[in-house]
């Protein structure tokens, strides 16, 4: 039965089924929820935490390892993980015992702390690059990439692929028009005032020869890209699509940039460090402070004497690049116990032996149910898509939406105590996910497919 054969009367009787049970269970969920719309804009201190599927967002009383637990008493198995923020489980030890002791010791200074060097000697060890800075999210990390290389190369444009995902960057909140090939606003975007047609390229993913085109007057200043897009779905890259592409931007004098914030999964240092990529700068966030609020980006030792001479050359006053909090002591401290204890080897062994053992369960069960969807991993991440292949552009990805499926799917596995990302269905394996946290999920998926089925 194909997946677009599910009518969508069917599908919303069974959505409202769900809500239902979802009141039923969670009164004390649906009582804050009710209540917090006194105090924040939709009842949430993000509005984005209110896209959950449901009558109401989960109240969560807390979080750790791979458990969630809500304030009406019920268990989750979390494969969201705080859309990978969480990456290497809720509140590890060696992580919460270095954020207490910096807590008696100052958290803030605006002066680097006694963590610094060993932090900066661990980045390089983990991530291979030489030269550092730090932000307090992957979105100002990209941001202020994009400020240095505009200074370092003198060149205004930057370049994205069509779906990517960079964060709350203006220049890359843009959209491809497929018919006419040129940069468009994302239409979702609110307050959007700054024409980045000017300024901003975009090319689909995985097609050189619109890559090579977009580079050819000579004026982009970065390449900036994840190595897979991760969050319009999960599109991972051609086979000797990137060293082709990094090689591409070489010969045109432009910086190649990975964001490497959700691709982290990958490996232990990403999937950059693993696939050999060698970026001229990287951006890791989320979860490289194990989910306290951090990133970094790292150069070469090339780009960052550019970067000085830039500085050095213009007048004194605000760069427009950094903020006061960025690189305190407390950062510094989770940074540091992060890298030595949870970015690991043997940490990744595990994520990823998860991770296959997941793919390999809801593929058999795909199969087994005769539905035209597939299931894409990259390392520790995964993605249920309903399609029958795995996609190679954001078009792909476009084509073949189903809202209401992914909505239900949601709300059922929830209402069952399993979590998956919203917005899309990504599933990550982390350190503390188990066998039976994953036989867990296979068996709601089982339920899933009868439902859908019956």
């Amino acid at each position: 039965m194909n997946a677009s054969a599910i009518p969508s009367e069917r599908l919303a009787a069974l959505h409202r089924s769900e809500s239902e049970r979802f009141i039923a269970t969670h009164p004390r969920s649906m009582a804050q929820a009710e209540a917090a719309r006194a105090h924040y804009l939709f009842g949430v201190p993000l509005h984005w935490m209110r896209d959950w599927p449901g009558p109401a967002t989960l109240a969560v009383e807390r979080a750790q390892g791979a458990a969630l637990f809500c304030a009406d008493g019920l268990r989750y198995s979390d494969f969201c993980l705080g859309d990978s923020g969480a990456l290497f489980g809720h509140s590890p030890e060696p992580l919460a015992q270095a954020i207490a002791q910096q807590a008696e010791r100052g958290l803030t200074c605006m002066l680097p702390s006694t963590h610094a060097l060993a932090v900066g000697e661990a980045l390089q060890r983990v991530f291979g690059l030489p030269v550092w800075q730090l932000a307090l999210s992957a979105s100002d990390a990209n941001r202020f990439l994009l400020r240095w290389a505009r200074a370092a190369t003198g060149r205004p444009q930057v370049l994205v692929f069509d779906g990517c995902y960079h964060g709350a960057v203006d220049d890359t909140l843009v959209d491809l028009d497929p018919a006419s090939g040129t940069t468009v606003r994302r239409p979702s975007v609110l307050g959007q005032v700054h024409n980045h047609h000017a300024f901003t390229r975009v090319v689909p993913f995985n097609d050189l020869a619109a890559l090579e085109a977009a580079l050819s007057r000579g004026d982009v200043a970065c390449l900036l890209a994840e190595p897979a897009l991760t969050n319009f779905g999960l599109v991972p890259p051609n086979r000797g699509f990137w060293p082709v592409a990094r090689e591409l931007c070489r010969r045109r004098g432009t910086l190649f940039v990975v964001d490497e914030t959700h691709t982290l999964s990958t490996a232990l240092g990403g999937y950059a460090r693993a696939h050999e990529l060698n970026p001229d700068a990287l951006v890791v966030g989320k979860a490289v402070a194990g989910g306290l609020p951090c990133a970094v980006y790292g150069v070469t030792a090339e780009l960052a004497q550019r970067m000085a001479r830039a500085k050095d050359s213009a007048p004194e006053g605000h760069s427009g690049i950094g903020t006061t909090l960025s690189g305190n002591p407390l950062t510094l401290a989770a940074l540091e116990a992060a890298l030595t204890h949870l970015h690991t080897e043997a940490n990744y062994a595990h994520m990823l032996a998860i991770a296959a053992l997941l793919q390999d369960g809801l593929l058999k069960r795909v199969h087994a149910a005769h539905r035209p969807w597939t299931v894409t991993r990259l390392g520790a991440r995964l993605e249920l898509q309903f399609m029958p292949r795995t996609p190679r552009q954001a078009q792909d990805v476009r084509e073949h939406a189903q809202g209401a499926l992914e909505s239900f799917t949601h709300l059922f596995m929830l209402n069952r105590g399993v979590l998956l990302t919203p917005f899309h269905c990504m599933m990550l394996a982390s350190p503390a996910t188990t066998p039976a946290d994953v036989e867990r999920l296979l068996s709601v998926f089982d339920e899933l497919l009868a439902a859908l089925a019956a």
